[in-house]
C-alpha cells in the first residue's frame, strides 16, 4: 500500500508505531520495521542519552529497515536534556524523528540540517500548521480518542483528520482510536496518508509489557479509560483503575498537583508494565482497546491490517461505485 507518506519515509505500508513510554524499545521497534511499517524507539524510556545511543545500536542489530526515535517534549519539573538526546540521534545516524508535545524551533534547527525528517504529533489544526511552518516533514494528528495527551479541544478524528489535511500541504497520518483495517481505510478516506497506532501495538507478542497487561487491554472495552489532569490543563487519557479514579476524585474536589504527585509518579506506571498489576499506578491506553481482541505478532498484525484493508476497499467500497453503464460493480 503506497501513499505519499510511505514514499517519503521509505516504508512498505502506511502504518506507524509511535513512541510510547516504556514500550518503544528495540525488540518492538525492530519488529515493526521488519514488517514494513515505521517503528519508533522512545528516547525518554532510556535513562540517559548514552543509553539511547546503545538502544539505537541494539535496534540496528535486529533490523536493517528504517526506524525512528520519538522525542516527547512536555512541561516537567526537571526537564530531560533534550539537546543531548538530539545530538545522540544525529550522531547515531537516525534520520527519522517523531516529536510530540511542544516543538521548540531550536529542536528542528538541530535536526533538520542533518537530513532528519521530523513527524510532529499534535492534537489541533493550529499546532499542525505551526509545525509545518517550522519545517517538519509530516504531521501525526491525534484525535480525542487517543491514549496519552489528547489536548484540550476534545475534537474526534472524524473532524480533526480532514480539517488537518485541508490545512497543511505535507503528509498527514491519523492517530487515536485506530486499531484495525477499518480505521486505516477510514483514515485514508478522510485524506490521511497512513495511521499511527499505539494501544494496538502494545498488544503484540513483541511488546515489552507484562502479558497480564496485554490481557487487561484485550478484556477491556472502549469505556474503560479516565481523563485525568483536566483541571490542570494537561489532560491525559489513561486506563481506568483504582489509582486513576482516585486522581479524578481528588482533582474534582479541588486538589492541586502536589496532592496527587505520588499517585501519578512515572515509576509506579513503569511497575504496571513490569509486574502485570493494572492497579499499581497510572498507565496509558486509548479507547481503541475496545477493538482489540487478541495478541498477535507484529508481522501477523501488519499483514492482517493490509490484507483486510485491501479487501474492504475492493469488496466493500468499490462495489458501491457505479460503472459507466450505470450499473454497480
Amino acid at each position: 500500500m503506497r501513499t505519499p507518506f510511505t514514499e517519503l519515509f521509505g516504508i512498505d505500508v502506511p502504518l506507524v508505531q509511535g513512541g510510547m513510554q516504556w514500550v518503544g524499545r528495540a525488540e518492538m521497534t525492530a519488529a515493526v520495521a521488519n514488517a514494513g511499517a515505521l517503528g519508533f524507539l522512545t528516547a525518554l524510556t532510556q535513562p540517559s542519552p548514552a543509553a539511547l545511543a546503545a538502544e539505537i545500536e541494539r535496534t540496528r542489530g535486529l533490523t536493517d529497515r528504517a526506524f525512528g526515535v520519538n522525542l516527547t517534549i512536555l512541561p516537567t519539573i526537571n526537564p530531560p536534556p533534550y539537546d543531548e538526546y538530539c545530538r545522540v540521534i544525529v550522531d547515531s545516524g537516525v534520520r527519522i524523528v517523531e516529536t510530540a508535545g511542544n516543538l521548540p524551533a531550536h529542536i528542528v534547527e538541530m535536526l533538520s540540517p542533518h537530513g532528519v525528517k521530523i513527524i510532529h504529533k499534535c492534537t489541533s489544526v493550529r499546532h499542525a500548521m505551526k509545525a509545518e511552518s517550522l519545517g517538519v516533514a509530516a504531521i501525526s494528528i491525534d484525535g480525542f480518542e487517543c491514549a496519552g495527551h489528547p489536548g484540550e479541544d476534545d475534537i474526534g478524528g472524524l473532524v480533526l483528520i480532514p480539517r488537518t489535511v485541508e490545512s497543511v500541504s505535507i503528509p498527514v497520518i491519523a492517530s487515536g482510536g485506530i486499531a484495525d483495517a477499518r480505521g486505516l481505510v477510514a483514515a485514508l478516506a478522510l485524506g490521511a496518508d497512513g495511521v499511527n497506532m499505539g494501544t494496538r501495538f502494545m498488544c503484540t507478542q513483541e511488546s515489552p509489557i507484562h502479558p497480564d497487561i496485554k490481557d487487561a487491554i484485550v478484556n477491556a472495552d472502549e469505556r474503560a479509560t479516565e481523563l485525568i489532569f483536566r483541571q490542570l490543563n494537561n489532560t491525559a487519557r489513561v486506563a481506568s483503575n483504582d489509582v486513576s479514579r482516585e486522581v479524578v476524585r481528588r482533582l474534582n474536589d479541588g486538589a492541586v498537583f502536589e496532592d496527587i504527585r505520588e499517585l501519578v509518579a512515572g515509576a509506579r506506571g513503569r511497575r504496571v508494565y513490569e509486574n502485570g498489576d493494572p492497579d499499581l499506578g497510572i498507565w496509558t491506553v486509548g479507547t481503541s482497546q475496545g477493538l482489540i481482541h487478541d495478541v498477535p505478532t507484529v508481522a501477523e498484525l501488519v499483514e492482517r491490517i493490509v490484507l483486510e484493508a485491501t479487501d474492504l476497499i475492493a469488496n466493500r467500497l468499490a462495489p458501491l461505485v457505479p460503472v459507466p453503464n450505470g450499473q454497480f460493480a
